[in-house]
């Protein structure tokens, strides 16, 4: 009978839409186990007692020493969130006891992702410096990273004569270096426990006036969108750009329709550029700029003032291993291959030719789909030797004779 009963009665609560609803927004309370780590939020303050709301079947409570991190009694009023190991799920008095003190290492990663959530500004100190950056210690036994690209420009991209990678890596690992021991206002920008990986920025501070600017150009911008800005910092790898309160990169190759090799030689610190958005992602935290989309290529209108088998003036602009780079004028630049330097092998280009050198060469060709001229030194001295429409002998020595000098030297 009583089956029958239950059965019925089952039958008229689902035949109850009100009441149904009202199951459904019945919650029950948590249970925890021992050695959970759980949030809570404080309800009350007390001498030597902490009693926290756990969303539980009863209240938390913390007491004694389990008050203490690192020896030290936390701080706590009501309404504060609070991270608890469980040490016990039900003491005497119904109650769960939990632990501040055996929190330990989930604690502090706790809190750090809360400074990361609300943006709050904190102090480091800088431990280390390597290649990509700094390291800093957040607190005893948790470090963080801050990339060279997230320091402030003045710190380490102030400086444009950098003629060598090298050279540049040497100036920004030296000015790293100078951080040591210094302390530095950061945000935390990413955090991975698994990896125990804290990312920080010391660049994405702003003051409140900044802060308007920056959101209010961010409301409305969109990748293609021309802004006017400084330049705030010159690195090996381009230029960094405040436009409209956004700070973004406008990379080596987005700079110049010309060979760039060192940004310095095109922009200094505070000169003012145009530039076209052309990257735009984590809320305007990475931004691509470029100065070159705005200026129309050159290189159409010019190349078909030049064809294959010409012989033009040029200037070394740079060297490598495996030739050098030669300015025509501007908008067009070739290469000449280590191969087309001198008749002769050549194992190191510098000794035949330096930047600043002006030198006669022949196009031997033209790529439109690369932009590129491909030149030659050594076959301007062939052409020569075998003109024998002069029957006088050239003045001077030839530009291949002291290339070969050079070489046998």
């Amino acid at each position: 009978m009583r089956k029958v009963f239950m059965k019925k009665r089952i039958n008229k609560v689902g035949q109850n839409p009100d009441l149904d609803t009202l199951l459904k927004d019945v919650i029950s309370p948590k249970t925890y186990t021992k050695g959970s780590i759980i949030q809570g939020k404080v309800i009350s303050v007390k001498p030597g007692e902490i009693l926290v709301d756990i969303e539980g079947r009863a209240e938390g409570v913390i007491s004694g020493r389990e008050l203490k991190l690192k020896g030290k009694k936390l701080e706590k009023k009501a309404g504060d969130n609070v991270l608890a190991y469980v040490m016990k799920p039900e003491n005497e008095e119904g109650q769960v006891e939990l632990s501040i003190r055996r929190t330990g290492t989930a604690l502090r990663w706790h809190e750090l992702e809360q400074i990361r959530k609300e943006e709050k500004v904190i102090e480091v100190k800088v431990i280390e410096a390597n290649t990509g950056g700094v390291i800093v210690e957040i607190e005893e036994g948790l470090r963080g990273f801050v990339p060279s690209s997230q320091l402030k420009n003045s710190r380490i991209y102030t400086d444009s004569t950098f003629f060598k990678k090298e050279d540049a890596s040497k100036v920004v690992q030296s000015k790293l270096a100078e951080l040591i021991d210094q302390k530095l206002e950061v945000k935390v920008m990413e955090i991975d426990k698994e990896k125990n990986k804290v990312i920080l920025s010391e660049k994405y501070i702003f003051s409140d006036s900044d802060m308007a600017q920056r959101n209010l150009t961010l409301s409305n911008l969109k990748v293609g969108d021309e802004l006017e800005g400084k330049v705030t910092g010159i690195a090996p790898f381009g230029l960094f750009v405040n436009a409209s309160g956004l700070e973004g990169l406008v990379h080596l190759s987005e700079i110049s329709w010309d060979k760039v090799v060192n940004p310095g030689d095109f922009y200094k610190i505070d000169d003012t550029v145009k530039v076209q958005v052309i990257g735009l992602s984590d809320n305007g935290k990475r931004v691509a700029y470029s100065i070159k989309r705005l200026i129309e290529d050159p290189w159409k209108n010019i190349v078909q003032n030049y064809k294959v088998g010409q012989v033009v003036e040029g200037e070394i602009k740079s060297i490598a291993q495996y030739g050098a780079f030669v300015k025509i004028e501007n908008g067009l630049n070739g290469l000449i291959h280590i191969s087309e330097l001198s008749s002769k092998l050549v194992k190191d280009p510098t000794k035949l030719v330096k930047v600043g050198d002006k030198i006669k060469v022949k196009i031997i060709s033209i790529s439109n789909e690369d932009r590129h001229l491909g030149l030659s030194i050594k076959r301007v001295s062939t052409d020569k030797k075998d003109d024998k429409s002069t029957s006088e002998p050239e003045t001077g020595e030839s530009q291949m004779k002291d290339l070969d000098k050079l070489i046998s030297a």
